[in-house]
Protein backbone atom coordinates (compact mmCIF):
# COMPACT_ATOMS: atom_id res chain seq x y z
CA UNK A 1 0.00 0.00 0.00
CA UNK A 2 1.49 3.63 -0.74
CA UNK A 3 -0.10 6.50 1.03
CA UNK A 4 0.79 10.07 -0.24
CA UNK A 5 -0.85 13.24 0.81
CA UNK A 6 -1.87 15.52 -2.67
CA UNK A 7 -2.20 18.86 -2.25
CA UNK A 8 -5.57 20.35 -3.89
CA UNK A 9 -2.88 23.59 -5.53
CA UNK A 10 -0.74 21.18 -7.50
CA UNK A 11 -0.25 18.08 -9.80
CA UNK A 12 0.16 14.71 -8.56
CA UNK A 13 2.26 11.79 -9.59
CA UNK A 14 -0.13 9.22 -9.17
CA UNK A 15 1.66 5.58 -8.91
CA UNK A 16 2.29 2.96 -11.06
CA UNK A 17 0.90 -0.41 -10.94
CA UNK A 18 3.54 -2.41 -9.18
CA UNK A 19 6.34 -4.36 -11.53
CA UNK A 20 6.60 -8.27 -10.93
CA UNK A 21 9.57 -9.15 -8.50
CA UNK A 22 10.82 -11.72 -10.73
CA UNK A 23 10.98 -13.86 -13.97
CA UNK A 24 7.73 -16.04 -13.98
CA UNK A 25 6.03 -14.41 -11.09
CA UNK A 26 2.58 -13.35 -11.66
CA UNK A 27 1.84 -9.52 -12.13
CA UNK A 28 0.29 -8.18 -8.48
CA UNK A 29 -3.14 -6.23 -9.62
CA UNK A 30 -2.60 -2.54 -8.84
CA UNK A 31 -5.18 0.26 -7.94
CA UNK A 32 -5.22 3.71 -7.56
CA UNK A 33 -8.01 5.00 -5.04
CA UNK A 34 -8.62 9.07 -4.54
CA UNK A 35 -9.83 9.21 -0.73
CA UNK A 36 -11.84 11.96 0.19
CA UNK A 37 -12.13 12.16 3.92
CA UNK A 38 -14.43 15.34 4.08
CA UNK A 39 -15.97 16.98 6.84
CA UNK A 40 -17.30 15.65 10.58
CA UNK A 41 -17.02 11.65 11.22
CA UNK A 42 -16.22 11.49 7.35
CA UNK A 43 -12.07 10.69 7.65
CA UNK A 44 -12.89 8.30 11.13
CA UNK A 45 -15.20 6.62 8.72
CA UNK A 46 -13.19 5.90 6.09
CA UNK A 47 -9.85 4.92 8.02
CA UNK A 48 -11.93 1.91 8.68
CA UNK A 49 -13.04 1.35 5.58
CA UNK A 50 -9.47 1.48 4.04
CA UNK A 51 -8.49 -0.67 6.69
CA UNK A 52 -10.81 -3.36 5.53
CA UNK A 53 -9.87 -2.83 2.10
CA UNK A 54 -6.38 -3.54 3.12
CA UNK A 55 -6.93 -6.72 4.64
CA UNK A 56 -8.93 -7.49 1.63
CA UNK A 57 -5.84 -6.59 -0.86
CA UNK A 58 -3.62 -8.79 1.45
CA UNK A 59 -6.23 -11.93 1.20
CA UNK A 60 -6.75 -11.47 -2.77
CA UNK A 61 -3.11 -10.34 -3.63
CA UNK A 62 -4.22 -7.23 -4.45
CA UNK A 63 -2.27 -3.44 -4.09
CA UNK A 64 -4.37 -0.60 -3.61
CA UNK A 65 -2.66 2.84 -3.47
CA UNK A 66 -4.21 5.65 -1.69
CA UNK A 67 -4.37 9.06 -2.50
CA UNK A 68 -5.95 11.58 -0.30
CA UNK A 69 -7.41 14.24 -1.13
CA UNK A 70 -7.92 17.59 1.10
CA UNK A 71 -11.57 18.72 0.45
CA UNK A 72 -14.44 19.60 2.41
CA UNK A 73 -15.38 22.58 5.04
CA UNK A 74 -12.30 22.80 6.38
CA UNK A 75 -10.67 23.99 3.36
CA UNK A 76 -13.23 25.72 2.36
CA UNK A 77 -13.38 28.07 5.07
CA UNK A 78 -9.19 28.60 4.49
CA UNK A 79 -9.29 28.90 1.37
CA UNK A 80 -12.95 30.23 0.27
CA UNK A 81 -12.44 27.53 -2.81
CA UNK A 82 -14.99 24.22 -2.55
CA UNK A 83 -13.41 22.27 -5.29
CA UNK A 84 -10.32 23.87 -7.41
CA UNK A 85 -10.44 22.63 -11.24
CA UNK A 86 -6.86 21.32 -10.89
CA UNK A 87 -8.56 19.14 -8.41
CA UNK A 88 -11.29 17.86 -10.96
CA UNK A 89 -8.65 17.21 -13.55
CA UNK A 90 -6.23 14.67 -11.33
CA UNK A 91 -9.68 13.10 -10.25
CA UNK A 92 -10.23 11.86 -13.67
CA UNK A 93 -7.39 10.09 -13.72
CA UNK A 94 -8.42 7.35 -11.42
CA UNK A 95 -10.83 4.81 -11.84
CA UNK A 96 -12.61 5.00 -8.44
CA UNK A 97 -12.44 7.84 -5.58
CA UNK A 98 -13.77 6.64 -1.73
CA UNK A 99 -15.51 9.35 -0.18
CA UNK A 100 -16.07 9.92 3.77
CA UNK A 101 -18.96 13.12 3.72
CA UNK A 102 -19.61 16.29 3.24
CA UNK A 103 -21.12 18.68 4.84
CA UNK A 104 -19.65 21.68 7.73
CA UNK A 105 -21.49 23.02 10.53
CA UNK A 106 -19.77 26.73 9.58
CA UNK A 107 -20.85 26.33 5.66
CA UNK A 108 -24.02 27.72 4.01
CA UNK A 109 -26.33 24.60 3.23
CA UNK A 110 -25.76 24.15 -0.14
CA UNK A 111 -21.94 25.44 -1.26
CA UNK A 112 -20.48 21.78 -0.35
CA UNK A 113 -23.51 19.61 -1.57
CA UNK A 114 -23.27 22.02 -5.22
CA UNK A 115 -19.50 23.01 -5.28
CA UNK A 116 -18.13 19.36 -4.41
CA UNK A 117 -20.91 16.26 -4.98
CA UNK A 118 -22.90 18.11 -7.66
CA UNK A 119 -20.07 18.78 -9.29
CA UNK A 120 -18.19 15.86 -9.55
CA UNK A 121 -21.07 14.16 -10.15
CA UNK A 122 -21.88 16.04 -13.16
CA UNK A 123 -18.43 16.48 -14.65
CA UNK A 124 -16.87 13.31 -14.01
CA UNK A 125 -20.14 12.30 -15.87
CA UNK A 126 -21.72 9.80 -12.75
CA UNK A 127 -24.88 9.51 -14.20
CA UNK A 128 -25.80 6.60 -12.49
CA UNK A 129 -26.28 6.56 -8.52
CA UNK A 130 -26.57 3.11 -7.57
CA UNK A 131 -28.34 1.77 -3.87
CA UNK A 132 -28.26 -1.51 -2.80
CA UNK A 133 -31.03 -2.02 -0.33
CA UNK A 134 -30.03 -5.01 1.87
CA UNK A 135 -30.86 -6.03 5.08
CA UNK A 136 -28.33 -8.10 7.47
CA UNK A 137 -30.32 -8.55 10.67
CA UNK A 138 -33.85 -8.57 10.92
CA UNK A 139 -33.17 -7.01 14.43
CA UNK A 140 -32.56 -3.63 12.60
CA UNK A 141 -35.68 -3.37 10.91
CA UNK A 142 -38.11 -1.33 11.56
CA UNK A 143 -41.00 -3.09 9.49
CA UNK A 144 -42.69 -6.02 11.43
CA UNK A 145 -41.82 -9.52 10.33
CA UNK A 146 -39.91 -8.93 7.45
CA UNK A 147 -36.32 -10.28 7.26
CA UNK A 148 -33.29 -10.55 5.36
CA UNK A 149 -35.07 -12.49 2.39
CA UNK A 150 -37.57 -10.07 2.00
CA UNK A 151 -35.48 -6.86 1.74
CA UNK A 152 -32.85 -7.53 -1.34
CA UNK A 153 -33.11 -4.44 -4.32
CA UNK A 154 -31.62 -2.02 -6.05
CA UNK A 155 -32.69 1.84 -6.77
CA UNK A 156 -31.10 2.55 -9.74
CA UNK A 157 -31.32 6.65 -10.01
CA UNK A 158 -30.33 8.76 -12.56
CA UNK A 159 -27.86 11.25 -11.13
CA UNK A 160 -26.92 14.33 -14.23
CA UNK A 161 -30.12 15.60 -14.84
CA UNK A 162 -34.12 16.05 -13.72
CA UNK A 163 -34.34 19.08 -10.56
CA UNK A 164 -30.76 18.64 -10.01
CA UNK A 165 -29.39 20.65 -13.14
CA UNK A 166 -30.30 23.83 -11.68
CA UNK A 167 -32.55 25.21 -14.79
CA UNK A 168 -34.91 27.75 -13.44
CA UNK A 169 -34.57 30.98 -11.71
CA UNK A 170 -36.11 33.63 -10.42
CA UNK A 171 -38.54 36.83 -11.22
CA UNK A 172 -39.12 39.56 -8.98
CA UNK A 173 -37.49 38.07 -6.16
CA UNK A 174 -38.03 39.19 -2.65
CA UNK A 175 -41.21 41.16 -3.69
CA UNK A 176 -45.21 40.37 -3.17
CA UNK A 177 -44.95 38.87 -6.58
CA UNK A 178 -41.82 36.69 -6.23
CA UNK A 179 -41.58 33.58 -9.23
CA UNK A 180 -39.80 31.07 -8.27
CA UNK A 181 -39.37 28.12 -11.44
CA UNK A 182 -37.44 25.13 -11.00
CA UNK A 183 -37.42 22.74 -13.84
CA UNK A 184 -36.76 19.43 -14.59
CA UNK A 185 -34.32 18.64 -17.40
CA UNK A 186 -34.70 15.11 -19.12
CA UNK A 187 -32.80 13.91 -22.39
CA UNK A 188 -33.73 11.34 -24.51
CA UNK A 189 -30.03 10.65 -24.13
CA UNK A 190 -29.71 10.66 -20.26
CA UNK A 191 -32.97 8.95 -20.06
CA UNK A 192 -31.72 5.78 -21.96
CA UNK A 193 -28.58 5.53 -20.56
CA UNK A 194 -29.82 5.51 -17.27
CA UNK A 195 -32.38 2.84 -18.40
CA UNK A 196 -30.13 0.65 -20.55
CA UNK A 197 -27.84 0.28 -17.40
CA UNK A 198 -30.63 -0.55 -15.00
CA UNK A 199 -31.99 -3.02 -17.42
CA UNK A 200 -28.52 -4.76 -18.03
CA UNK A 201 -27.87 -4.57 -14.22
CA UNK A 202 -31.15 -6.28 -13.62
CA UNK A 203 -29.65 -9.04 -16.31
CA UNK A 204 -26.48 -9.11 -14.48
CA UNK A 205 -28.07 -9.75 -11.03
CA UNK A 206 -29.92 -12.39 -12.10
CA UNK A 207 -32.36 -12.65 -9.37
CA UNK A 208 -36.06 -12.45 -10.08
CA UNK A 209 -34.99 -10.26 -13.13
CA UNK A 210 -37.76 -7.55 -13.03
CA UNK A 211 -37.06 -4.02 -13.36
CA UNK A 212 -39.37 -1.46 -12.09
CA UNK A 213 -39.64 1.82 -13.33
CA UNK A 214 -40.85 4.28 -10.45
CA UNK A 215 -42.57 7.55 -11.41
CA UNK A 216 -45.61 9.97 -12.12
CA UNK A 217 -47.04 9.52 -15.35
CA UNK A 218 -50.28 10.92 -14.26
CA UNK A 219 -49.09 14.05 -13.13
CA UNK A 220 -46.02 14.64 -15.03
CA UNK A 221 -46.85 13.49 -17.95
CA UNK A 222 -44.19 14.90 -19.97
CA UNK A 223 -40.95 14.10 -18.25
CA UNK A 224 -42.73 11.01 -17.49
CA UNK A 225 -44.06 10.32 -20.68
CA UNK A 226 -40.53 10.25 -22.17
CA UNK A 227 -39.14 7.92 -19.57
CA UNK A 228 -42.12 5.38 -20.14
CA UNK A 229 -41.63 5.26 -23.21
CA UNK A 230 -37.90 4.64 -23.67
CA UNK A 231 -38.24 2.01 -21.04
CA UNK A 232 -40.72 0.14 -23.39
CA UNK A 233 -38.98 0.53 -26.19
CA UNK A 234 -35.59 -0.69 -24.76
CA UNK A 235 -37.20 -3.45 -23.25
CA UNK A 236 -38.80 -4.97 -25.87
CA UNK A 237 -36.17 -4.60 -28.02
CA UNK A 238 -32.96 -5.57 -26.30
CA UNK A 239 -33.91 -6.83 -23.12
CA UNK A 240 -37.06 -9.24 -23.70
CA UNK A 241 -35.72 -11.83 -21.24
CA UNK A 242 -36.52 -8.61 -18.77
CA UNK A 243 -39.60 -8.47 -17.09
CA UNK A 244 -40.87 -4.48 -16.88
CA UNK A 245 -43.23 -3.40 -13.80
CA UNK A 246 -44.06 0.08 -13.25
CA UNK A 247 -45.49 1.70 -10.00
CA UNK A 248 -45.58 5.16 -9.31
CA UNK A 249 -43.24 7.43 -6.81
CA UNK A 250 -46.00 7.49 -3.91
CA UNK A 251 -46.78 3.69 -4.55
CA UNK A 252 -43.21 2.86 -4.29
CA UNK A 253 -42.82 4.52 -0.92
CA UNK A 254 -45.97 2.72 -0.06
CA UNK A 255 -44.97 -1.05 -0.86
CA UNK A 256 -41.28 -0.35 0.75
CA UNK A 257 -42.87 -0.39 4.01
CA UNK A 258 -45.63 -2.74 3.31
CA UNK A 259 -44.52 -5.54 0.63
CA UNK A 260 -40.64 -4.75 0.34
CA UNK A 261 -39.99 -8.31 -0.87
CA UNK A 262 -41.83 -7.25 -4.54
CA UNK A 263 -38.54 -5.40 -5.81
CA UNK A 264 -35.66 -6.85 -7.29
CA UNK A 265 -34.40 -3.24 -9.37
CA UNK A 266 -35.70 -0.28 -9.36
CA UNK A 267 -35.33 2.78 -11.95
CA UNK A 268 -35.82 6.37 -11.38
CA UNK A 269 -34.88 10.25 -12.13
CA UNK A 270 -33.15 12.43 -9.81
CA UNK A 271 -35.44 13.77 -7.45
CA UNK A 272 -37.79 10.77 -7.11
CA UNK A 273 -34.39 8.59 -6.46
CA UNK A 274 -33.18 10.91 -3.63
CA UNK A 275 -36.15 10.40 -1.84
CA UNK A 276 -36.68 6.70 -2.12
CA UNK A 277 -33.48 5.66 -1.51
CA UNK A 278 -33.39 7.17 2.20
CA UNK A 279 -36.81 5.55 2.74
CA UNK A 280 -34.86 2.64 1.71
CA UNK A 281 -32.19 3.34 3.99
CA UNK A 282 -34.61 3.03 6.90
CA UNK A 283 -36.10 -0.28 5.83
CA UNK A 284 -32.77 -2.05 5.78
CA UNK A 285 -31.42 -0.64 9.20
CA UNK A 286 -30.29 3.02 9.13
CA UNK A 287 -28.18 5.25 7.77
CA UNK A 288 -24.95 3.38 9.23
CA UNK A 289 -25.41 0.03 6.83
CA UNK A 290 -25.99 2.18 3.88
CA UNK A 291 -23.89 2.88 1.05
CA UNK A 292 -24.23 3.83 -2.49
CA UNK A 293 -21.98 4.60 -5.55
CA UNK A 294 -22.15 7.49 -7.97
CA UNK A 295 -20.71 5.81 -11.27
CA UNK A 296 -19.50 6.28 -14.82
CA UNK A 297 -19.38 3.03 -15.97
CA UNK A 298 -16.87 3.77 -18.56
CA UNK A 299 -14.19 6.34 -16.30
CA UNK A 300 -14.35 7.77 -12.39
CA UNK A 301 -16.71 6.54 -10.38
CA UNK A 302 -17.19 7.31 -6.15
CA UNK A 303 -18.44 5.67 -4.07
CA UNK A 304 -19.87 6.52 -0.34
CA UNK A 305 -21.76 6.20 2.62
CA UNK A 306 -24.99 7.85 2.23
CA UNK A 307 -25.55 9.42 5.91
CA UNK A 308 -24.26 12.66 6.52
CA UNK A 309 -20.92 14.00 8.12
CA UNK A 310 -22.73 13.96 11.49
CA UNK A 311 -20.45 16.39 13.01
CA UNK A 312 -21.93 16.45 16.79
CA UNK A 313 -20.18 13.07 17.08
CA UNK A 314 -16.88 14.15 15.51
CA UNK A 315 -13.57 12.90 17.10
CA UNK A 316 -15.57 10.74 19.95
CA UNK A 317 -14.71 7.12 18.16
CA UNK A 318 -19.06 6.17 18.19
CA UNK A 319 -19.64 6.61 14.74
CA UNK A 320 -20.81 3.40 12.50
CA UNK A 321 -18.11 2.71 10.05
CA UNK A 322 -19.76 0.06 8.60
CA UNK A 323 -21.55 2.12 5.34
CA UNK A 324 -18.54 3.21 4.84
CA UNK A 325 -17.07 -0.50 4.70
CA UNK A 326 -20.10 -1.29 2.35
CA UNK A 327 -18.89 1.93 -0.05
CA UNK A 328 -15.11 0.36 -0.20
CA UNK A 329 -16.95 -3.01 -0.99
CA UNK A 330 -19.14 -1.59 -3.38
CA UNK A 331 -15.59 -0.30 -4.78
CA UNK A 332 -13.70 -3.35 -5.38
CA UNK A 333 -16.98 -4.62 -7.25
CA UNK A 334 -17.11 -1.60 -9.42
CA UNK A 335 -13.03 -2.49 -10.14
CA UNK A 336 -13.89 -6.08 -10.81
CA UNK A 337 -12.49 -7.59 -7.95
CA UNK A 338 -16.03 -9.45 -7.27
CA UNK A 339 -14.27 -12.49 -5.28
CA UNK A 340 -12.56 -8.98 -2.56
CA UNK A 341 -15.93 -7.61 -2.71
CA UNK A 342 -17.93 -10.64 -1.72
CA UNK A 343 -15.19 -11.19 1.16
CA UNK A 344 -16.36 -7.78 2.15
CA UNK A 345 -19.84 -8.17 2.07
CA UNK A 346 -19.54 -11.93 4.00
CA UNK A 347 -17.74 -10.40 6.49
CA UNK A 348 -19.89 -7.09 7.40
CA UNK A 349 -23.03 -9.99 7.41
CA UNK A 350 -21.15 -11.80 10.41
CA UNK A 351 -20.22 -8.62 12.16
CA UNK A 352 -23.43 -7.27 11.98
CA UNK A 353 -25.44 -10.51 12.75
CA UNK A 354 -23.00 -11.53 15.45
CA UNK A 355 -21.60 -8.63 17.32
CA UNK A 356 -23.15 -5.63 16.48
CA UNK A 357 -26.08 -4.40 19.43
CA UNK A 358 -27.47 -1.61 17.39
CA UNK A 359 -26.36 0.30 13.68
CA UNK A 360 -26.98 4.08 15.74
CA UNK A 361 -23.67 6.12 16.57
CA UNK A 362 -22.75 5.02 19.90
CA UNK A 363 -24.85 1.99 20.31
CA UNK A 364 -23.11 -0.58 18.75
CA UNK A 365 -21.06 -2.04 21.42
CA UNK A 366 -17.68 -1.25 20.15
CA UNK A 367 -16.12 1.85 19.10
CA UNK A 368 -15.63 3.10 15.67
CA UNK A 369 -12.01 1.28 15.05
CA UNK A 370 -13.25 -1.58 16.90
CA UNK A 371 -15.93 -2.20 14.61
CA UNK A 372 -13.39 -1.71 11.41
CA UNK A 373 -11.29 -4.41 13.45
CA UNK A 374 -13.60 -6.93 13.48
CA UNK A 375 -14.65 -6.58 10.23
CA UNK A 376 -11.00 -6.47 9.31
CA UNK A 377 -10.01 -10.03 11.31
CA UNK A 378 -12.96 -11.38 9.56
CA UNK A 379 -11.99 -10.97 5.93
Amino acid sequence: MQNSVASPSRNISIPTPAEPAGKGRELMKSYNIAVIGGDGTGPEVVREAVKVLDAAAKKFSLKLNYIQYDLGGERYLRTNEALPDSVVSELRKFPAILLGAIGHPEVKPGILEKGILLRLRFELEQYINLRPVKLYDERFCPLKDKGPGDIDFVVVRENNEGLYTGSGGFVFKGTPHEIAVQESINTRRGVERCLRFAFEFTRKRNREKKLTLCGKTNVLTYAFDLWERAFHEIGQQDFPDVKRDYAHVDATAMWFVKNPEWFDVIVTDNMFGDIITDLGAMVQGGMGIAAGGNINPDGTSMFEPIGGSAPKYTGQGVINPLAAICAGQMTLDFLGETAAAAAIETAVIKITREKIKSLAAGKMGYTTSQVGDLVAAAV
